[in-house]
């Protein structure tokens, strides 16, 4: 097996074990594919400068990949603005556009385990790489020799270049959000960093006004307490108890490259991500007057299906990966987009998610309504019903076979209630007539089975997941 043939693109990038596949070698390797495809594909159509943004998450030597990364590139003839400091992708994917690049390559293996690292691509106009792009780029693999020499002297001819992509990011995310408005009140506010590139962004933007903003695992931590840096319920054990001890008014919670949002009421209550994209969707289009169409992935809430209608929204479905509500977010006029893990991205921005931004809207949204966020919730919930989400993650060894969900495409009946729609464009999700659904899909990101479901009750999402669960473990 040949060292390219372990690179492989999933839903968001490739993400592999380091030391196991993420290693110097495929990295330089793949590293050399991008430059193929940049020299190939991209400088014919440029009319400017052949530049290409590099970032870096706070990963187990994130720093040194990017620095390897930005060599290779700098030997065949591009310029590099690297980043000189840990920064979230959002922030790279904004200085994209911001410099005019050509793209942007992050070194991040985003809510991954600990021992994983990764590479993103990013288009010149800040969003993820389509499929397209990510194939292009695995058919340079290994079809030219590693063009590379030393860092030190790329930068002193300043092939490789340090950039300061923060000053802008916050610069727009300070008028992206109405500060004024913000500026008096005095929420109580707790974030989770969660030991990610995130960590104290957020303060500097709320800076000068009222909000109590306490800050909780900011510091740099590549093991991640030895859990995942991804904003569920079971790593958040931490601010679900400081949220209802200490009284906040809202808990937020950022993934380890902060592209990824959850948020906590008062009491310790999680607020799933699906409901976040609800509320923002309001406060969007209520509050801020914005006009356009929503997204949600196939495994999104049925709650965004009865939003966009009373609100006469245009509702777009796309697989799962942030990349394809990106394309629609460069497409068309697009208010807001969301994915079930928490990625949500914004009108009149880089098409692009990012958590620190959704964390802010929520508070905005807070300000605008004078209300606590547990209220707003019940609001929402009491306007267009209440839904119960479930998620099931089944590890499998890869290599140890195909997922196969044929099995389970043609039944009629979940559990007593009839089957009235099945998709399969992206794993296979079977709708019934009480408007609960399960479904069953192989991540693209990890090596794993997932099982959804959703429901009016709790009792009925959870039967429902439990026996998706049984389901993936026979198949």
């Amino acid at each position: 097996m040949s060292a390219g043939s372990e690179i492989k693109f999933g839903t968001d990038g490739w993400r592999a074990v380091i030391s196991d596949t993420f290693t110097f070698k495929n990295v330089e390797i793949l590293s050399q594919a991008i430059s193929e495809w940049i020299g190939r594909d991209l400088v014919p159509q440029a009319h400017g400068p052949v530049r290409i943004c590099v970032g870096y998450d706070t990963r187990f030597m994130s720093t040194d990949y990017a620095q390897l990364v930005s060599n290779v590139l700098a030997h065949n003839g591009i310029t590099v603005l690297l980043s000189p400091s840990p920064i979230p992708t959002p922030a790279l994917s904004y200085g994209v556009t911001r410099t005019q690049s050509l793209a942007g390559i992050m070194i991040t293996a985003s809510h991954n385990p600990y021992k994983f690292n990764g590479i993103k691509i990013k288009t010149a106009k800040g969003g993820g790489a389509p499929q397209d792009i990510t194939n292009k780029v695995e058919s340079y693999l290994e079809k030219t020799p590693v063009r590379k020499g030393i860092f030190e002297d790329a930068l002193k001819d300043q092939r490789i270049r340090w950039h300061d992509y923060l000053d802008d990011y916050l610069r727009f995310i300070k008028g992206y959000v109405d500060l004024k408005k913000i500026k008096n009140s005095r929420f109580k506010v707790l974030l989770d960093a969660m030991h990610g590139s995130g960590n104290s962004l957020m303060a500097q933007v709320l800076k000068g006004t009222k909000i109590r903003l306490s800050l909780m695992r900011e510091d740099i931590n590549p093991w991640f307490d030895g859990k995942k840096p991804e904003p569920v319920v079971e790593f958040l054990h931490g601010i679900l108890a400081r949220v209802k001890k200490e009284k906040f008014d809202l808990g937020l919670v950022l993934d380890g490259d902060a592209d990824r949002i959850a948020a906590v009421a008062p009491g310790g209550e999680f607020i799933h991500p699906q409901k976040i994209l609800g509320l923002l969707i309001l406060h969007l289009v209520r509050n801020k007057k914005r006009k356009g169409g929503v997204v949600k992935t196939i495994c999104g809430t049925t709650l965004i299906d009865h939003i966009a209608k009373k609100l006469g929204l245009k509702l777009h479905e796309t697989p799962v990966g942030f990349k394809y509500i990106s394309d629609l977010m460069v497409n068309e006029r697009i208010v807001a987009g969301g994915e079930e893990a928490g990625g949500m991205g914004f009108q009149d921005y880089i098409p692009e998610r990012d958590g620190t931004l959704a964390g802010l809207l929520l508070l905005e949204m807070m300000v605008y309504e004078k209300k606590n966020i547990k209220k707003i919730v019940a609001d929402m919930e009491k306007e267009f019903g209440r839904y119960y989400y479930e998620r099931f993650d089944l590890k499998f060894e890869p290599g140890k076979g195909m997922f196969d969900v044929s099995q389970v495409k043609g039944l009629k009946e979940i559990l007593g209630q009839k089957v009235v729609d099945m998709k399969d464009y992206d794993g296979v999700k079977l709708t019934c007539a009480d408007e609960s659904w399960l479904m069953l899909r192989p991540s693209g990101t990890e090596p794993l089975v997932r099982a959804y479901s959703e429901a009016k009750s709790a009792k009925r999402a959870k039967e429902l997941i439990q026996h998706g669960a049984s389901l993936l473990k026979k198949i």
